[in-house]
């Protein structure tokens, strides 16, 4: 049987992330062509070796511990090896989260002339929701009467309520209406009806930041940093505010 399909097919049974099964195929795809062995004859040192081109190559902290980890998955879980391997992983330099501060979020929204690129960030900041959590949200995933939303497997492969603010309440309920006829349509789409990808909501909060002139390096995910500041801000302790993000 072909290990990479076998691969594809327990990382799937285990419940990882479509994205995560893609990495690691890549990863070891990579790792088996760099190799040029069976795998029974495939020694530490080989895996060693192969990890040491990245090292040598400068490559990201990141970048190395996904294919360590994805070795060491392939080795361990699926062919029983147990692995013994004297590599450090490599350390992920932290960076401090960029957030905006409420006047800055204001002029944001401000400059968006777009409704629906409007709404889709005002969402995110007013629910604290991932990108990827807001383009895969469904009309059917909304409950206007209790004000509340659901994001169906979101990280961690688990389900998550979040509450739909007041102040966003009868616009979204408007656009959806108008825009979301079926049940199971996608909120926030764009040609042919297909969602809207990670790529565009990047782009609409670039040119929104630019245009607002936000001299900060930020993101979508910015905007989500941003709501868990200002609730801590407003009063909310630490404790209430995790299980919202």
């Amino acid at each position: 049987m072909d290990i990479i399909y076998n691969l594809q097919r327990e990382m799937l049974r285990r419940g990882y992330s479509p994205k995560t099964i893609q990495t690691y195929t890549f990863c070891i795809k990579n790792f088996l062509k760099s190799c040029k062995k069976d795998l029974n004859k495939i020694t530490k040192s080989d895996i060693k070796h192969y990890i040491d081109k990245y090292v040598d190559k400068n490559s990201a902290g990141n970048t190395i511990n996904v294919h360590l980890n994805s070795i060491k998955f392939l080795f361990e879980e699926m062919l029983n090896r147990r692995l013994t391997l004297k590599i450090k992983y490599s350390k992920v330099p932290k960076t401090l989260p960029v957030f905006l501060t409420k006047e800055e979020v204001i002029k944001l929204f401000g400059v968006i002339e777009n409704e629906k690129h409007k709404l889709i960030l005002e969402l995110i900041y007013s629910a604290g929701l991932r990108v990827s959590e807001v383009i895969n949200l469904k009309r059917e995933d909304l409950e206007f009467e209790r004000n509340i939303g659901l994001v169906r497997k979101g990280k961690g492969r688990k389900d998550r309520p979040f509450i739909i603010a007041k102040i966003i309440e009868t616009k979204l309920k408007e656009y959806v209406d108008k825009n979301c006829l079926n049940v199971d349509s996608y909120l926030f789409f764009g040609k042919n009806k297909n969602k809207l990808t990670v790529r565009t909501v990047q782009e609409i909060v670039k040119y929104a930041a630019k245009k607002a002139g936000i001299n900060k390096k930020i993101r979508p995910h910015s905007l989500r940093h941003s709501f868990a500041t200002h609730l801590i801000e407003n009063g909310y302790d630490i404790a209430t505010v995790q299980p919202l993000l």
